[in-house]
């Protein structure tokens, strides 16, 4: 008997990205966990999505360049294809109100064409950690200077070595009430694979001797376009 053939679905007719925040105990939350938890809000919300063709259609969702889980985040993205034309604060307020606190929409914008993930070149992140500021000054110090630190990481791949110290842009300590405490401001390039806060804290480790201390809290402030400054711009700058 011949077989059905999957039903095709129409194109979209709109797309909009959305910047979003992890916060708070759900920076804990998987990038996979993130999809399905956004995938029922978006049906809750009753948001008319364009679906994937074929025997198990999805929503058409694409995420891109997604924070490490255990990480905060007030820069992660995605778009949405749409089956009808909307209008993107009502989307916003919709989500907003279908997603979890902590899992907060930030702002929805029509899309111009193109890739979004083209347009994350860089993070901009502040670690915070138990160390003092003196010892931190000196070891970024050292971090900068060094021509590379090199740290292993496990990936899907399995263990990798790679240069930390390469996908570092600029590296500052800032000014802390807490003695005890430091607060690292790190602008860094994407790349393959991707440099994380954490390996950055190996790196310092590494070329400095500077221990990380026990959980230090990593925030991804901005995700975009570098700059010739050697800033993190907006991605969705001019299309709100």
């Amino acid at each position: 008997m011949p077989q059905n053939q999957p039903e095709q679905q129409a194109p979209p007719v709109q797309r909009l990205r959305v910047r979003y925040a992890k916060r708070g105990r759900l920076r804990f939350t998987s990038h996979r966990d993130f999809s399905r938890a956004f995938e029922r809000a978006v049906f809750r919300a009753r948001i008319p999505m364009a679906y994937s063709s074929g025997f198990n259609p999805h929503p058409r969702i694409s995420y891109a360049g997604a924070a490490p889980t255990g990480s905060a985040s007030e820069a992660e993205y995605l778009e949405l294809a749409l089956a009808e034309v909307v209008v993107p604060a009502e989307v916003h307020a919709m989500l907003d109100e279908a997603l979890p606190p902590g899992l907060d929409v930030l702002e929805v914008v029509e899309s111009p064409g193109g890739s979004l993930s083209d347009l994350l070149e860089g993070s901009r992140w502040r670690i915070d950690l138990a160390a003092d500021g003196a010892a931190a000054a000196d070891a970024v110090a050292r971090f900068l200077a060094a021509d590379e630190a090199l740290v292993e990481r496990m990936t899907k791949k399995g263990m990798r070595e790679f240069d930390a110290r390469g996908a570092v842009v600029s590296l500052v300590v800032l000014p802390a009430d807490d003695p005890g405490r430091t607060s690292l401001d790190v602008v860094l390039r994407h790349g393959t694979p991707a440099v994380r806060p954490d390996d950055v804290l190996r790196g310092l480790e590494t070329v400095a001797g500077l221990p990380a201390g026990e959980a230090p809290m990593m925030t991804r402030l901005a995700q975009g376009p570098l700059l010739d400054s050697g800033e993190v711009g907006d991605p969705l700058a001019g299309h709100a």
